[in-house]
């Protein structure tokens, strides 16, 4: 069953690092089947109070591969270049 990533970055204390992770992380997420729906882009909130800054949908061919990419040495060298982001991360079934 396809699974998704949903990641919304807010605050970023450093952008040159976050530069860095954002250029990196598209090859982390291919190594485990993984890739963007979504990256970016404008945000037209039609109900409720939520506004998400940066918004990102991962498509993965199921939670087992989006959790080992999640774990993996490749995407955890480069989280640190994203030390003091504010990310909510969620996985979902599709």
């Amino acid at each position: 069953m396809t699974t998704f990533v949903i990641g919304d970055v807010g605050h970023v204390p450093d952008p040159v690092a976050m530069a860095e992770y954002r250029a990196k992380v598209l090859a982390t997420l291919e190594l485990y089947g993984g890739g963007f729906a979504i990256r970016g882009g404008a945000i037209d909130v039609l109900e409720g109070d939520w506004r998400p800054t940066h918004l990102s949908v991962m498509r993965f061919p199921s939670a087992d591969h989006a959790r080992r990419w999640y774990d993996s040495p490749e995407y955890r060298a480069i989280v640190p270049l994203r030390a003091g982001v504010r990310m909510d991360l969620v996985i979902l079934d599709g």
